[in-house]
Parts: C-alpha cells; structure tokens; sequence
C-alpha cells in the first residue's frame, strides 16, 4: 500500500493547493489517452488517482495522518484493540481468560466461528488485511440533453464488459461516480471504477443551475402579433405561445423542461429569451418605419436616465 504523500510528490503538510498542482501534473502525464501503449503508464495513473482523491478529503486525510486508514483507505487498527484501556484483545483486568484447551489459541476459535477469518478479531488473528486492487479511472462524455434528462449511458470497461450507467439527478459537469469492484484485482479484491463526467455543451442551450436557457429568434411579426412556435428542448420540440408585443430579452418559462433536482422534488425549467430577429433590406418595412417613427414619442432608455 503506497503512501499517498510519495505517490503525488508532496511534503506531509502540503496544502490543497500543492496536492491539486502536483496531481495535475502528473495526471496529464500518465493519461491512459496519451499513453494507450504504456499499461505501466495506465497503473500509474490510477494509484496517482487514488492517492488524490484520499488527500483530497480532509476527513480521509486526517484519518491517514492519525495511522487509521492506509494509503488504500483500509482501517489499519485490528477489531478489538483501544476502547477504554483494557488489556490486549479485549480482555479485563481481573478477568479469567478464556480456556481453549488442547493447547490452542484464541485465533483457531475464530477461524472456527468465522470461517477462516478471524484474523484482526480482539487482536489475535494471524492475518492482515490485504490490500485492494488499483482503481481504475474512466472518462465519460455526456452530451447535454442526456445529462438533464438523465438518460442512460453505455460505458464499455477494462475488462471488455459493458455497463448501462445510471447518472444521479443534478448532474454537474466534472462530477465523479464510483463504480464498486470494477477496478483491477488485488489480494483483497478488487478495486473500484472512478467514471468521471464531462458534460458535452451545447450548441444553443446552456445551462444555469436546475434550468437550461435559449435564446429564441421570433420575426417582428411574431413579437408583434403574437403566435404560435416551436420550440427545441431537451427532450424534442414543443409550441410556445409567443404573447403581442413582445420584445426581445422577454423571457418565457416551460415548466419540468429543465435538469433533475437533486433533493428529487422534480425538475428545474427551461428559460426561453426572445430575440427579435429583424430582416435586412426590407425595403416595405424601412418605409413602414420612416412614416412611422415621427408618431413614437417613447423613449426606451428613459429608465436608465438618459
């Protein structure tokens, strides 16, 4: 099990900052991406992941720095040892110890009780806990309509296998999700699958927070009269009423139509902004204009003062 602070590089009181330069650096080395013929290379990156994500999280940290957990995240204090000063294996001052007769110990009870396992229960057990397999780190690209609708994702592993992913609600982009027991093999199972997500952007939608924003070209025909329109959303084409006299950056609101909640209470919106969309050249309509603009006396700046 290595250690995470000789994995990445980093003194033992590095702080975030340094953790987070040092496993870029080394993640943009040893990218299984830029080094598809180097399996070492892709070994390497995952146990530099690993390392990470333990220094990454201040509880797993402090626990590594107390000699709690190792560098795979595994409790390194036997079952049975600490709690209230009593003697080793958890026996009491003034208490008669166990008779195993026959001369053998507590270790081959517990092998008996507990199928061959007993190693670490009250700090007798012959053996140590071993070591999980490496993890091993996925890039998925989400497109975007995916991601709000949160429609499942195929995603092809190590091993050749194919999964269907299920993403959770309120996806964000950079977001990681682990896959248990999907990792390489070790002496104490295997280790997990890090998926980690890239939202795809869009080409018109954009996304803020539960909601998802467009920008909608309308005629000034439309503004002016209102109409019926369609409208693309995430999830195919609806008809938008587009109220008379509307004028572009009037904002429209479809309800449900936007990413999934994560306190699962439904769905945000998508924001539709109007965006008068005027025709160049018109010859009809720069006249309309011209015997028109002495008959309009507003002044559309007069809230802001000028």
């Amino acid at each position: 099990m290595a250690d995470p602070y000789q994995t990445l590089g980093v003194a033992r009181d590095a702080g975030e900052a340094d953790i987070k330069k040092a496993y870029r650096k080394l993640a943009k080395e040893l990218h299984p991406d830029r080094n598809k013929d180097n399996p070492k290379a892709s070994e390497r990156f995952s146990q530099v992941t690993q390392a990470y994500d333990l220094l990454n999280d201040k509880d797993k940290r402090a626990r590594f720095d107390r000699g709690e957990i190792d560098g795979d995240g595994n409790p390194t204090a036997p079952f049975g040892f600490g709690g209230g000063g009593g003697a080793p294996g958890g026996f009491r001052p003034g208490e008669q110890p166990f008779d195993f007769g026959g001369g053998g110990d507590a270790s081959d009870l517990f092998e008996g009780l507990f199928g061959g396992r007993g190693g670490g229960f009250g700090g007798f057990g012959r053996r140590q806990q071993q070591p999980k397999g490496a993890n091993v780190v996925y890039s998925l690209a989400v497109p975007f309509e995916d991601a709000a609708t949160l429609a499942p994702q195929r995603l092809r592993l190590a091993d050749g296998k194919t999964i269907d992913l299920k993403l959770p609600a309120n996806l964000e982009n950079g977001a990681q999700m682990r896959l248990a027991g999907r990792g390489q093999p070790g002496p104490g199972g295997a280790g997990d699958g890090i998926v980690k997500i890239e939202i795809q952007p869009h080409r018109f939608f954009t996304r803020d927070g539960d909601n998802v924003r467009l920008d909608l070209p309308v005629s000034l025909s439309e503004a002016v009269l209102g109409a019926s329109v369609r409208v693309p959303t995430v999830e195919g084409a609806v008809m938008l009423t587009v109220p008379k006299n509307s004028t572009s950056g009037k904002t429209l609101r479809l309800r449900g139509r936007g990413f999934h909640k994560a306190d699962g209470s439904g769905r945000g919106d998508q924001l539709v902004t109007l965006m008068v969309d005027l025709p160049v050249g018109d010859e009809a309509l720069i006249d309309f204009v011209q015997g028109w603009k002495d008959q309009d006396k507003r002044n559309p700046r007069g809230n802001l003062g000028v």
